[in-house]
């Protein structure tokens, strides 16, 4: 069975794709509230949703897609229902290593790893070194994950380069930071879609989102499609880009 399911492609002509997505994949418990089942039960469907939407963009041209996870916050949830989530990391990670091995997609885990278990680290590695010598889309898969944890590290770093001498303190700029964030080399997200109707960022990509367009959805994340995909293309598409300009 394919672990992703295709439809036909939008016709993209005459618009700009982003170059970079970032999604903040929220709702799954309260869908599965609104169903009367288990929150685990939101975080399966949720995770076909992440399948079919990292399918379709790797399709239609996206060149890095990132997506939110599990957050360094998240930890505080109810023991089961993390314990939940890791199983179901674990089992997707499993089924990628098969069915992304013909695939064009780089696979990238960003955050701090060294909560997770051994199996699941060993899932993330392998993940990462079998998909690094691919041409495709870069997808970024944001664990344990939180922006302020990200710039706390990537400030500490610095503070090291400064310590040793291989930073001159009188040369950080703004790309010193970039080049020690989690996403290091890789362009800012021009857009970040954010189901469930939610109106705040939750402490994502804090340092790369200054200029980036945000597309709110009042759906939950279960629920999104690529026609949801489509239409939070055709919003940025209508956004006047002045990076601070006029």
């Amino acid at each position: 069975m394919a672990l992703f399911k295709k439809k036909e492609k939008q016709d993209y002509s005459g618009l700009v794709l982003p170059e970079h997505i970032g999604i903040i994949m929220d709702g799954n418990g309260r869908w599965a509230k609104s169903r009367m089942l288990p929150r685990s039960a939101g975080h399966r469907a949720g995770a076909k949703v992440f399948r079919t939407i990292t399918r379709y963009c790797s399709d239609i041209g996206i060149k890095y897609l990132t997506v939110y996870a599990f957050s360094t916050e998240n930890w505080r949830r109810p023991a089961d229902e993390v314990s939940a989530l890791m199983r179901l990391f674990k089992d997707y990670l499993e089924e990628a290593l098969s069915d992304f091995k013909d695939d064009t997609i780089v696979v990238r885990f960003i955050g701090d790893k060294s909560q997770f278990d051994d199996d699941l680290r060993a899932l993330m590695v392998e993940n990462e070194e079998e998909s690094k010598d691919r041409d495709g889309m870069v997808l970024n898969i944001a664990m344990n994950y939180g922006s302020r944890d990200e710039l706390v590290r990537a400030v500490k770093s610095i503070s090291e380069g400064v310590k040793d001498g291989s930073i001159d303190i009188n040369s950080i700029d703004e790309k010193t930071v970039s080049d020690h964030l989690y996403t290091a080399g890789q362009p800012d997200p021009d857009l970040i879609i954010r189901p469930s109707g939610e109106y705040r960022i939750s402490n994502f990509m804090l340092w790369q989102a200054a200029y980036t367009e945000f597309v709110i959805m009042n759906k939950l994340w279960p629920d999104f499609t690529t026609d949801d995909l489509d239409e939070a293309i055709k919003l940025f598409n209508q956004r006047n880009r002045r990076f601070g300009g006029v």
